[in-house]
């Protein structure tokens, strides 16, 4: 019983690092209508942003200090490369859905390549912070302290983004705008700077979910960006497009799915998340947990 509560503590702190790659995705894709393929690179240079930041400053701060600040500058790259995507490619290829594939993607491709450039294709370590190392012993359940961590920041997240969307005026601006962007711009509001707001938002989450991923594992490389991209993708079609909190509820069950398999058929670890996207999309198109926010 210990290992299998430790297993579920695992895939539910997979399930909210998922959703942190995820959550914008599916704002960006459900309500916005943009196909973005180049979400992976966004997390990809988040958690490159983190390891420089860190290894360039933690001789001179503290730790934490020096994890925190590597954190900020992550999600602050985030921003600035989600402005610069859709202020520049974005912008001129909405409503043309081929096109955003083929720019998204070329985008990727670019991005991708400068990190190997930038900082070369070796597997570079990433140490979590001295506050979160450490791992708790009850009664045979094994917590490790940096994944309740990652539970916490899901959590908030979750919260703070549906509360956005669905109670406040600024999610109600972005939700019409989507639905009539001609009706919203009559009645004086700058559609296009709300946009960019979210597509800049949802690239700063990306960019926290990849300084978020490094001290996981212990290291980046550029490989990351497109793993994490499918894994995305694949929470958006199973918890439906546009449903933010179907999304947190997506990535709970992938989380955890992935962790039962692997322990018990290690095999189909790899394939078990692509084969659940498959199915979704034959049975219920519209996702498992359907459409949460209503234009």
């Amino acid at each position: 019983m210990a290992d299998l509560i430790t297993l579920l503590i695992t895939g539910i702190s997979e399930g909210a690092h998922i959703f942190l790659m995820a959550s914008s995705l599916s704002v960006i894709l459900g309500l916005m209508k943009v196909v973005n393929f180049a979400h992976g690179t966004l997390f990809l240079w988040g958690a490159y942003a983190f390891q420089m930041i860190f290894n360039g400053i933690s001789g001179q701060v503290n730790n934490t200090l020096a994890w925190l600040i590597s954190l900020l500058g992550a999600i602050v790259a985030g921003f600035i490369l989600g402005i610069i995507f859709e202020k520049v490619f974005i912008a001129r290829v909405y409503g043309n859905i081929g096109a955003q594939i083929l720019i998204t993607i070329g985008l990727q491709i670019v991005f991708t390549e400068l990190v190997r450039v930038f900082w070369g294709a070796r597997v570079i370590a990433v140490a979590r912070p001295e506050f979160l190392q450490g791992v708790s012993n009850f009664s045979g359940v094994i917590i490790v302290h940096y994944r309740i961590f990652l539970i916490a920041v899901g959590i908030l997240v979750a919260i703070a983004g549906h509360f956005i969307l669905t109670g406040t005026r600024a999610g109600m601006i972005i939700r019409a705008g989507v639905q009539n962007s001609e009706m919203v711009g009559a009645l004086g509001i700058n559609i296009n700077r709300y946009f960019t707001l979210v597509f800049a938002v949802g690239a700063a989450l990306a960019g926290l979910g990849g300084a978020l991923f490094a001290p996981i594992g212990g290291t980046v490389s550029p490989e990351i960006g497109n793993s994490s991209q499918l894994l995305a993708f694949i929470v958006v079609i199973i918890g439906g497009m546009g449903n933010f909190m179907g999304s947190a509820l997506g990535s709970l069950f992938l989380g955890v799915m992935m962790a039962l398999i692997g322990w018990t058929i290690p095999d189909l670890a790899l394939i078990a998340p692509v084969t659940l996207m498959a199915l979704v999309l034959i049975f219920r198109p519209q996702g498992l947990f359907g459409l949460a926010v209503k234009h």
